[in-house]
């Protein structure tokens, strides 16, 4: 059961930045965003690459962290490691303010139980500049599903209410509930929405391998269901967080996007995608984008190595390796594809549809 568990969780992981999805075909339009695809510059940091060295329609992009803060043979770091080093980042890309790695007592079915989960984190950062000023972009027009809907087709959606969203009484969802509002509510711009995703290519027959080796009533089913919420943040709201000191930008900002996964069937804990909108230093008729995305895995899912290399039908099924990408059951350019390769193709589609906004 441990074995197929771990399996489901690398089916998951692409998630990050897709969030809402009507079911209807996706606008004609999105197939546009191909042709007018941004071109990534891979860097170690923003850093390596200073503003004026970024070129028109290109994207400094960012998600290898330092070997001595990742878990070996992985992309992933441990939590602590993460909060430790990158203290800011965890601040700003936690699930909620306050969030911590989960070790709480908390009331499930009128019992108090003690939930401890430890924690594994990719984190990728993407940056491009817009030739428009910050003050002709209408951010809440982005707070929409035709805006998130045209991400990725192969994962469908449809817009939730507060009274909508999953109430299992597991641990998980429960330390997930914001401790400081309702999701989906209490915001001026605010939506949630239920989302789901047809695992692609080979790995659905991963899952139905797997899956004959394990109970047959613990099936683990080839699909993702996850909720989101996208918010807008004020400019006072972005100064107060801190994103401006982690995007390293001291230029006024309009606000930025916000997009919270809280809820998800399987593995994961939750997901988080920040953009920040800030003016171009020295030059207000430009505009930086600095995007940012985490992602926490529940840490026993990539323990789950010597159980899948001890089973000749699953060595390729090695969590850490299909979440990187560099599985034989990896395939395609979506969701499927790994995780480093939808975060990359998710940046460029966002910074397409908001060129062209």
């Amino acid at each position: 059961m441990r074995v197929m568990h771990a399996v489901a969780a690398v089916l998951l992981l692409a998630v990050l930045p897709a969030s809402a999805q009507t079911g209807k075909p996706p606008d004609p339009k999105a197939s546009d965003l191909k042709a007018q695809d941004f071109r990534l510059e891979e860097v170690s940091s923003f850093a390596e690459m200073p503003l004026d060295q970024l070129k028109p329609r290109s994207i400094a992009f960012a998600d290898k962290a330092p070997e001595n803060l990742l878990e070996p043979g992985t992309i992933f770091m441990r939590y602590e490691a993460w909060a430790k080093a990158r203290p800011l980042e965890a601040q700003s890309l936690g699930l909620y303010p306050g969030y911590t790695e989960p070790n709480a007592d908390i009331v499930v079915d009128g019992t108090k139980k003690h939930f401890k989960e430890k924690l594994d984190m990719y984190v990728a950062a993407g940056r491009f500049v817009l030739p428009r000023a910050p003050a002709s972009l209408d951010l809440a027009r982005l707070i929409a599903l035709p805006f998130v809907e045209q991400i990725d087709p192969a994962i469908k959606h449809r817009q939730i209410g507060p009274t909508e969203v999953t109430a299992a009484q597991e641990p998980k969802v429960i330390y997930n509930q914001n401790p400081h509002r309702r999701w989906c509510d209490g915001r001026p711009t605010v939506i949630c929405v239920r989302s789901h995703y047809m695992l692609e290519g080979r790995l659905p027959l991963g899952i139905q391998l797997a899956n004959k080796i394990r109970d047959p009533s613990k099936t683990i089913p080839p699909y993702l269901d996850f909720e989101s919420e996208l918010t807008l943040r004020a400019p006072a709201e972005v100064a107060q967080s801190g994103l401006t000191k982690l995007t390293g930008l001291d230029t006024p900002s309009i606000g930025a996007i916000d997009q919270s996964i809280f809820y998800i069937n399987q593995a994961m804990q939750f997901g988080k995608l920040v953009a920040v909108f800030q003016q171009y230093p020295g030059d207000p008729n430009r505009t930086v984008v600095t995007v940012f995305m985490a992602l926490a895995i529940e840490a026993n899912v990539l323990d789950k190595k010597k159980e899948f290399a001890a089973v000749p039908v699953l060595r390729n099924l090695v969590p850490a390796q299909v979440l990187a990408g560099k599985s034989s059951f990896n395939s395609g350019n979506s969701l499927s594809a790994g995780l480093p390769v939808y975060a990359r193709g998710s940046v460029k589609a966002i910074a397409a549809l908001i060129e062209r906004q």
